[in-house]
């Protein structure tokens, strides 16, 4: 420990809260290391303790952003974000400005309960996909999307952390937290204007910028299939009421004894739903109605569909969707110490061991048309279909098998998508409990996450894979700041100059400078450690003032969400910035109007809501 006088305490942790600006501006420390090294030089020099350095971590507001990220990523598995994306492409037609609206609107909701940075990760992809269909350039979409997903932070109380630490200020304050839905009539106006102000203005001043940045390098399956050229084509048919096949297991069926044609999928109809059963096992009976995914050479196709009361099915492009969700494919090579060299397909029982179906085999670039029986090779290809979850099992087994290639249709592959409306569920609960205030949030959001969890949503793996770390550690490193500044009488300090500056002005002045203060502040830092610095400082400004600390607050956090004007003020815009083929002074251009609109609207209509 290197204890510090007490005359010299205040200006350090002024200096450090530079430093720790200066680090982040540079781009060039990660910043959960700038934060732990705020922690460490909280520790070291004396000013906190070791428990109040680390007090942070044990912060609810940290627990809270945990469990919030989970459900975020329970939202994502369960194809919420893609389901909304498939509509916007369907519903949005080649109009640039219904397609800029159904794209905002639908951001901005999905923000508003899910990470707004997964929301614009899900949503670039789809984007350029709707760009190349509708013949818009991208450029045209992209910056708006990421602007209506940082609005999303202005719509709700777990829209972003910043608005957390904001409520979690004002309740160690002694003042009752921000409700759920305390500020989303003032975010609605926002939203609104900007999508006003994008569809009629902000679109003509975005170039068509252009950007060969593909959405994918990688082939689609069929194109992969093609390489294999093994005289094999995939059908879909229904089992007719009068045919054979109907109430006999796959077994008794002997399709492939028969007619050397392979069930990859069943899909049996239920209700307004089509089940989808994906490898199914031998003994698995079949049933008039069911769908029949069958994979064989045309010729015996035609036959079985004759002989055995066939009919070909289109599935509709929801069921496609729905089987690519399933059923997938991988290209894989025959690891050279395999111990499958030297054994057919049918003699490994390939199906029977992996529960995944082979149906093509090429060999020294030629591809094999009778391969069932082929003594396979090192160095054979094989192209293997099935259940995706089977499949990344069995490129694991890097002692056998070698990845060969992975088709890009697994980017649109939803794992979850059949508990979507479990999900959405768990969603509604967690929102209607912290409406009626049963219980505290921080609770209530722990309950949705162990429920997303319990209902299989995703497993226990995938939720602590979702769980951002960095940004843990970044906000619970931060957070002593905060309290170090009180301590040292920083914060005091400042408030006494901003009251004597602005005081005498009313409490507009003083609104404004805390919102211009946060949101330049937001280009530098976080939004988040923006919010810590800065939260604190405006209750204290508002207890001096003797006015409510509510208006003050809801400056900061409108500010927090405002990083408009530079793209690397927040991952949000960030992440647009190279597909879409952005520089700097198109940001400045588009965001300095939507910027001022935030804050006249904060300006106006705060006090009507939360007066002073």
């Amino acid at each position: 420990m290197f204890d510090i006088a007490t005359e010299l305490q205040m200006p350090f942790v002024l200096g450090l809260i530079i430093l720790s600006a200066v680090l982040m501006a540079s781009n060039r420390v990660r910043y959960d290391t700038i934060a732990l090294g705020v922690v460490l030089a909280l520790m070291l020099s004396g000013i906190l303790s070791v428990q109040e350095s680390l007090s942070g971590f044990s912060n609810s507001v940290v627990i809270l952003i945990a469990g919030l990220l989970v459900v975020g990523e329970m939202l994502d598995r369960t194809g919420v974000a893609r389901l909304v994306g498939d509509w916007i492409l369907v519903k949005g037609g080649a109009t640039e400005p219904r397609l800029l609206m159904l794209i905002m609107l639908c951001a901005a909701i999905l923000g508003a309960f899910m990470s707004s940075t997964a929301v614009v990760a899900i949503f670039i992809p789809i984007l350029l996909r709707i760009a190349k269909t509708t013949g818009i350039s991208g450029s045209k979409l992209l910056m708006p999307m990421s602007y209506a997903a940082l609005i999303s932070g202005m719509l709700t109380l777990i829209a972003t952390p910043a608005n957390i630490v904001v409520s979690g200020d004002l309740k160690n304050h002694g003042y009752e937290p921000l409700g759920f839905f305390s500020f989303t009539a003032m975010g609605v106006i926002v939203l609104t204007g900007s999508i006003l102000y994008m569809v009629y203005v902000g679109r003509h001043w975005l170039k068509n910028h252009n950007n060969n940045t593909p959405v994918n390098d990688s082939r689609s399956l069929l194109e992969v299939w093609q390489d294999f050229r093994c005289e094999r084509e995939i059908k879909s048919l229904r089992i007719s009421q009068h045919s054979a096949l109907a109430n006999v297991s796959i077994r008794d069926a002997k399709l492939g004894t028969l007619y050397q044609c392979r069930i990859l999928g069943i899909g049996r109809p239920s209700h307004n739903e089509t089940e989808q059963i994906v490898a199914p096992p031998p003994d698995f009976i079949l049933r008039s109605g069911d769908i029949l995914i069958l994979v064989g050479n045309p010729n015996k196709v035609a036959q079985a569909i004759g002989e055995q009361n066939l009919t070909e099915h289109i599935p509709s492009a929801r069921d496609q969707k729905r089987w690519a969700w399933e059923m997938g494919a991988i290209s894989l090579l025959v690891h050279p110490n395999s111990k499958l060299i030297g054994q057919s397909i049918k003699e490994k029982q390939f199906r029977t061991v992996h529960g995944l179906d082979v149906v093509g085999l090429r060999r020294s670039h030629q591809s094999q048309s009778e391969f069932e029986d082929v003594k396979l090779e090192s160095g054979d290809s094989l192209f293997v279909v099935g259940p995706w979850k089977k499949l990344s099992q069995l490129k694991q087994q890097n002692h056998d098998f070698i990845l060969l290639e992975m088709p890009k249709d697994i980017d649109e592959v939803v794992p979850a998508h059949n508990r979507l409306p479990v999900s959405l569920m768990i969603l509604a609960a967690m929102i209607g409990i912290s409406l009626f205030d049963v219980m505290p949030l921080v609770a209530a959001v722990l309950i949705a996450a162990m429920a997303a969890v319990g209902t299989r949503c995703l497993s226990a793996e995938d939720a602590y894979r979702s769980i951002h770390w960095s940004n843990i550690v970044l906000v619970a490193g931060m957070l002593p700041l905060a309290d170090a500044l009180e301590k040292t009488g920083g914060s005091e300090m400042i408030v006494s100059n901003l009251t004597a500056l602005l005081g005498h002005a009313g409490p507009e002045a003083m609104f404004s400078f805390l919102f211009f203060l946060t949101a330049i502040m937001t280009l530098v830092l976080s939004n988040t450690t923006s919010a810590v610095l800065v939260g604190p400082i405006a209750i204290a400004a508002a207890e001096s003032m003797g006015v409510s600390p509510y208006p003050f607050a809801i400056a900061v956090l409108f500010a927090a969400s405002s990083g408009f004007i530079s793209p690397v003020a927040s991952p949000v815009v960030t992440l647009v910035v190279e597909p879409g083929g952005y520089r700097f002074m198109d940001f400045m251009k588009l965001g300095l109007p939507i910027l001022l609109l935030v804050y006249a609207t904060a300006l106006l209509l705060t006090p009507l809501l939360f007066p002073y």
